[in-house]
């Protein structure tokens, strides 16, 4: 098993996972966590060597310019309908960077 892979999708599922959270209770908290775990994969996606790194990487920074903007908006422009509108579209992007790395592992089984 490959450990590193695993930490990999690891934070990728949690990034999903915690912004989904925030849809469910709109917090500061719950965006900031999202955020912060999104922080995390994106940077673990830098060392990323796969077939589809360039594309995982992109929608990574795509999910951050979601999420931050709407930690600002909720935090200091208190419009919680911009930073839920914000983190549905970190979402869209998370389940596309997630679907990569399935279409990612399929083609690597291919290859064996």
């Amino acid at each position: 098993m490959d450990w590193g892979k695993v930490i990999y999708i690891f934070f990728a599922l949690m990034s999903l996972t915690t912004t989904v959270g925030f849809l469910y209770e709109h917090n500061e908290v719950a965006l900031f966590v999202a955020a912060s775990i999104n922080l995390i994969s994106t940077l673990l996606k830098i060392g990323v060597k796969n077939i589809l790194s360039a594309e995982l990487f992109a929608s990574s920074l795509v999910a951050d310019l979601h999420l931050i903007p709407a930690f600002i908006f909720l935090q200091i422009a208190n419009n919680e309908t911009m930073a839920i509108s914000l983190a549905i579209g970190a979402i869209v992007a998370n389940i596309f960077s997630l679907s990569l790395v399935l279409i990612e592992a399929m083609k690597t089984r291919e290859e064996f």
